[in-house]
This record gives C-alpha cells, structure tokens and sequence, in this order.
C-alpha cells in the first residue's frame, strides 16, 4: 500500500504538531521514522492509522481516501500493548475472525505463527498475565496475522527485554519478506532502524528534516540537526 501525504499540519491549542507538505511512501516500504521526542512522530503516525484527524491537508492510500477498506487492510502496534481480556491463541486469531476466514485456516495460521514466535508454551494462558515482553510478541502476532498491507509500528520494543526485542526484529524482518507490505516502525533506537530499515526519515519540530536510504542517513547525514542527533545517540 503507497502512502502520499500532502500539505499535512496538526495544531493543539495553536500549538503547531506537525507540518509535512509533501511526503510519500512507496508501496513495499520498510521506513524508520526517528528524531528527539516531541517531534511528532507518534502524531503522525495515529493520524496515519486514522486514530486522530489532521487539522488540514490530505492523506492518499492507494490513491484514495481513509475508507473502511483501506482500515481492513492496514493495522497499527502500540508501545502499550492492548489485548483482549482471553487466551493468547484467541487475540492472535481474532483479526482473522472478524474478516470470515475458515476455522481451519484461522487454526493453521495461528498454529503457524505461535510456532514460529516461540508462543507454544503460552499459548492458551490469558493474555493478561503475561509479562510486557511476551504481551507485546503477541500485538505483534495479532496484527501480522491477517497480512495487511500496512504496518504501522509505534515503538513496539522500547519497553521489552533484548529477547523479546530480537524476536520481534526477526518476525518484522521475516514479514516483510514473505509478504511485501509498507511497514512503518517509529523508533528511537538508531541500532534497530539500522537492523530493520530499509530508509529513514528524521522529524524535528513536527517536520521531516532529511529522509533517505537508513546507512546514508545514519553514515552520511547532511543536515546538522540530524547529525548532531545521531551522533549523540551514538555516544549514548
């Protein structure tokens, strides 16, 4: 799914959020959005999503307006996790539920996916017991688990442990190359953009201030701000 953004602004009590003018995301993207905190990233991202409205300009999916089409077809991973209130095999297979797939395709995808995330064990225990880390592997099962076109990823590893957070990597990795989807993955960590992302785009003050291929980006920076950015997050 391609994404064009134009003449994008989102303002809270006068204050300006965002001010993209011109922004596209080809179809098959696998972005890295980065950039200090309060720089909109997590803004733009809901709006991207449809979770909150911009206070002017225009969002083009596929060449055409937010619809409930489009919304079947895309899905958004939070840095909270929000699952249902049943097992763990149950949230991972509701998304295909709801949009009429088989029970025995639903049980062979789900089966499939658990496997492969190393799920098995908690499989059938209530998804509100589990830790942050295992909670946060299965919002990300549940929201590649009917294959949308668009990903969107709002920090998914920041609160998680290096294991879970390796584990995520690879099932983003291994999604994007069984499928092609966009995927858009806000991030603060420069190591993962690097590890995961095939571009990047740096936001400041509501703005994109460079974008290109992740090691140009990250190597060879050309504006100050962004290498100033990186290169204190190097340090770090």
């Amino acid at each position: 799914m391609n994404v064009t953004i134009s003449a994008l602004t989102k303002y809270y009590e006068n204050k300006c959020i965002l001010n993209i003018d011109d922004f596209t995301i080809d179809s098959g993207a696998l972005l890295g959005i980065i950039g200090p905190n309060g720089a909109g990233k997590s803004t733009l991202v809901k709006i991207l999503a449809g979770l909150d409205t911009p206070s002017s300009g225009e969002i083009k999916y596929n060449d055409e307006a937010f619809s409930a089409d489009i919304l079947r077809n895309m899905t958004m991973v939070f840095q909270k996790p929000y699952l249902l209130r049943t097992s763990v095999f149950n949230n991972i297979a509701y998304p295909l539920k709801i949009r009429g797939v088989h029970p025995k395709e639903i049980a062979h995808r789900v089966e499939a996916l658990i496997q492969e995330m190393g799920l098995k064990a908690i499989a059938h225990q209530n998804a509100w017991t589990l830790s942050g880390g295992e909670a946060q592997k299965v919002a990300l099962a549940r929201a590649i688990i009917f294959r949308p076109s668009l990903l969107i990823l709002d920090e998914p590893t920041a609160n998680i442990d290096p294991a879970s957070i390796l584990m995520m990597e690879k099932t983003i990795k291994n999604f994007y190359a069984q499928c092609s989807p966009t995927i858009i993955i806000v991030t603060h960590n420069i190591q993962q953009a690097k590890r995961i992302c095939k571009e990047v785009a740096f936001m400041h003050y509501g703005q994109v201030l460079e974008r290109d291929e992740t090691k140009a980006l990250i190597y060879h920076p050309t504006n100050p701000t962004v290498q100033g950015f990186i290169e204190g997050e190097l340090i770090l």
